[in-house]
This record gives C-alpha cells, sequence and structure tokens, in this order.
C-alpha cells in the first residue's frame, strides 16, 4: 500500500486497504456520503437507503457552507469553529485518513475533500463514488463517536479573493459548462458570462466516459493542451465554489501544486457590478 499523504483521487481497491490497515491497528480511516444535488434530487434519503459500511453522512449546504450572503456567494466557506463542529460530529479524529464520496460525478465529494487537504488533513476522494464500491451497503444512520478536530484558519495559500483574481497574475480557470462561459445563458447567478481573462476547462472534462476521473497522466495533458504551465499560479471557479474544487483536485492529482480556490467563484463576482464581465467563446 502506498505510504504517505493520500493522493487526492482513489479507487476502491485502495479503499480497501486502507480499511485492511485500519483494522491492523493502522491510521483510523473515516467514510463520508456527500450525495448532494442543487436541484435536490440526491441527499440524506439516498444516503440511509444504501451507503458504504460505517460511513456518515454530511450535508454540503449546511455544514460544507455558511449562509449565501452579499459579497460572498452563494457557498461561502464555513467559519473555522463551524466547519471543525461539524467534523467533530461525523467523527473525524486529528491524524486519520478521511476518505469521501457522493453518487454523481464527485464534485460534492470533492468539495470536502479539497476543504480538508486545504486544511492539512489526508482526504481523499472515492473514484467513481458509491457505484465504485463492490462490497455489502448499510442502510439507516450511523451516529459515530464524537471527533477531536479543532479549527483551522483557511490559509491565504489554498484561497483566492476576487481582487486577486481580477489581478491577472494567476491563470483563472472557469470550472463550469460552455454554455454558462459564454453566457448563452445563466440559470442561478445575477449577470451571464464570465471572469475577462478566464480559461474554460469545465469540471466534466476531468471524468472518462465511466464518469471516473482520467489517468493522472492524460489529466496533464488535458491541462497542458489548455496551456496551463506547472509552475503557474493557478486560480480556480465555478458557479458557487463546489464543481470548482474538482479541477483544483484534477490538478492536483496531475501533479500541479500551485492552485487556489476562489470560493466565491461567479456568484460572487456576478454579483458586484463593479466587476467587468466577458462573454463569448474566448476569455
Amino acid at each position: 500500500m502506498t505510504s504517505g499523504a493520500l493522493p487526492p483521487v482513489l479507487d476502491a481497491a485502495f479503499l480497501r486497504e486502507l480499511l485492511a490497515a485500519a483494522d491492523g491497528a493502522g491510521r483510523p480511516v473515516h467514510l463520508l456520503d456527500v450525495r448532494w444535488a442543487l436541484d435536490g434530487s440526491t441527499g440524506r434519503d439516498a444516503y440511509l437507503a444504501a451507503h458504504l459500511p460505517g460511513a456518515v453522512y454530511v450535508d454540503l449546504d449546511t455544514e460544507l457552507a455558511a449562509p449565501a450572503r452579499a459579497g460572498a456567494g452563494r457557498h461561502p466557506l464555513p467559519a473555522p469553529e463551524d466547519f471543525a463542529a461539524s467534523l467533530r460530529r461525523v467523527g473525524v479524529t486529528e491524524g486519520s485518513h478521511v476518505i469521501v464520496y457522493d453518487d454523481t460525478n464527485s464534485s460534492p465529494a470533492g468539495r470536502l475533500v479539497w476543504m480538508l487537504r486545504a486544511l492539512g488533513h489526508d482526504a481523499a476522494v472515492l473514484d467513481g463514488g458509491v457505484a465504485s464500491w463492490d462490497g455489502e451497503l448499510d442502510s439507516g444512520d450511523v451516529q459515530p463517536a464524537p471527533g477531536d478536530v479543532q479549527p483551522r484558519p483557511w490559509p491565504d495559500s489554498q484561497i483566492a479573493t476576487a481582487d486577486e483574481v481580477a489581478s491577472g497574475e494567476a491563470l483563472v480557470i472557469d470550472a463550469r459548462a460552455p454554455e454558462r462561459y459564454r453566457g448563452d445563458t445563466e440559470p442561478i447567478d445575477p449577470r451571464a458570462g464570465h471572469i475577462p481573462g478566464a480559461v474554460n476547462l469545465p469540471f466534466s472534462g476531468n471524468l472518462a466516459a465511466d464518469g471516473r476521473f482520467l489517468p493522472a497522466a492524460e489529466l496533464r495533458r488535458r491541462f497542458v493542451d489548455a496551456g496551463i504551465r506547472p509552475e503557474q499560479d493557478v486560480i480556480v471557479y465555478c458557479g458557487s465554489g463546489v464543481t470548482a474544487t474538482h479541477d483544483v483536485l484534477a490538478l492536483q492529482q496531475a501533479g500541479y501544486s500551485s492552485v487556489r480556490l476562489f470560493p466565491g467563484s461567479w456568484s460572487q463576482w456576478s454579483s458586484d457590478p463593479s466587476r467587468p464581465v466577458a462573454t463569448g467563446p474566448t476569455p
């Protein structure tokens, strides 16, 4: 089994190795279920019906985000104290491995994994989600023993402000679908279009036809072909800071190290009339 820090994305075989090692008094492994969709089509009910054994449900809207507010977007990062309390509720302990999954495209899981990794906690997305698990599933709620995670401030090295995005000093990636990037449609946020200068790399392009992440070498080729140099400072945004974490983790899986999230994303930028907006297929 690979030693040291977890990669951002791992498969079910790797998870089984981690669980076997934990049974042998290795580092604890916490399984967290973050099934979520913007339209409410999946979530806690799906978890209660069937989930990986021992997995605990985490609610993205209430535990992985603060309430939406002007100037911060639809899914602001929660206060460090609130996030730590949520982690303790679901049983996360210091020094443990945390594996997170969902049942869609790994972006809800990616939000939690990015948050944990940004704070220095070993965490990874289960590639392929609940469908990739070939063992038995459990039903009902899991009530773990309380965890012991303490609050840590969100590090400046992992997040970008709107002013830093606007400075032009970093390469900016827009992880949304092309039609939203172009400004053809905007079903949620105040204005249509994209941040001027941003390159469109939809997070869906990180996935193969089976819904799993492309191999690291193919991900790297995708980003190199888009003109992203490994040494560049990169900032990623999406609609509200959820699906952008998919691109962040994919970049990290491909070997990029200087990648930050703009948490407020388009929902914050587009609500500020002083911020310029570009439309069309090019940056």
